[in-house]
């Protein structure tokens, strides 16, 4: 995985989420919280999460072959979409599941103030987590808002850990709300109530995040500020008089192809144009350095 894959956020949430989930089913075994349940198994996925988009950076490194001539780039791209496939069905389903049947048949908590610590172990952890992944995509992320940086990412692992580790913070508050409410009001009804919230949140952020890696899966082009560098290496090149097309698709977050059908001068020999189109090509891989492949059709 190249830097701007966000390694460091990865691994650091891959560690965060394994202590959390090892620390929430002691925490369970100790008071029998359903809320409690449900994050140890949420926080057990996106631990297997990141182990699995560890994998795609991995398997994406490897080289072309005669059967996948472009390389494995999208590997990045698959394991995303896997990731949010899990997190709606081990952590969205799962949750809601054990809602329904604890809000149904309802028991007392035991030790409070064990769930309590646990909980707050998992905020303390998993705040440091997410700056980690909020610094981590600032480096990338420029201008853009953060809900515009998700949506046009090209590079998967981010968004990935970004949402998963808010989905978590949000899903430690909403379990330590119900804990506390189910003893102050004496109804451990709000315990199931908690996971059913927890529940509809990772679902939320599952479809979120699936839309956005089968958007990316399917191919996206070079981001609008790529695509104008791309086009002014083209107009600016001598060899080409005009630029009649031109299109773009990530093969992968740092493998970009690039297409384009352009007039060449028109006092380019035969055997000039060998040296023309490289230099062109070279002139379009210093404007975008992850425009790994360029291909140069003559209109004429």
């Amino acid at each position: 995985m190249a830097a701007g894959g966000g390694t460091k956020a990865v691994l650091a949430a891959l560690f965060a989420n394994l202590a959390i989930a090892i620390a929430k089913f002691v925490g369970f075994a100790v008071t029998r919280s359903a809320s409690m349940l449900a994050e140890g198994v949420h926080s057990c996925a996106d631990t297997g999460n990141q182990a699995l988009l560890l994998m795609g950076g991995r398997l994406a490194k490897r080289d072309p072959t005669p059967r996948h001539p472009f390389g494995y780039g999208r590997e990045r791209y698959f394991w995303s979409f896997v990731v949010s496939i899990i997190l709606f069905t081990l952590g969205a389903l799962f949750a809601i599941n054990e809602g329904i049947e604890k809000v149904r048949h309802p028991h007392e908590l035991e030790s409070l103030w064990v769930a309590i610590g646990i909980l707050i172990f998992g905020i303390v952890v998993e705040s440091l987590s997410f700056r980690t992944a909020i610094v981590e995509s600032n480096k990338v992320r420029g201008k853009l808002s953060w809900g515009t940086f998700i949506r046009r990412s090209r590079t998967p692992e981010l968004p990935v850990v970004l949402l998963e580790d808010l989905g978590a913070m949000f899903g430690l508050v909403f379990a330590l709300i119900a804990v506390v409410l189910a003893e102050v009001t004496g109804e451990p009804r709000w315990d199931g109530v908690g996971t059913l919230v927890i529940g509809v949140l990772l679902g939320i952020i599952a479809i979120v995040l699936a839309i956005e890696m089968k958007s990316l899966l399917i191919g996206e082009s070079a981001t609008e500020e790529d695509r104008a560098r791309l086009r002014a290496a083209l107009d600016e090149s001598p060899e080409i008089d005009r630029v009649v097309d031109m299109r773009t698709q990530h093969l992968g977050p740092e493998e970009l192809l690039v297409a384009a059908e352009v007039d060449f001068a028109d006092h380019l020999s035969g055997d000039q144009m060998p040296a023309a189109i490289a230099a062109v090509e070279a002139r379009l891989r210093a404007a975008v350095p992850t425009a790994t492949n360029v291909y140069l059709e003559p209109s004429r």
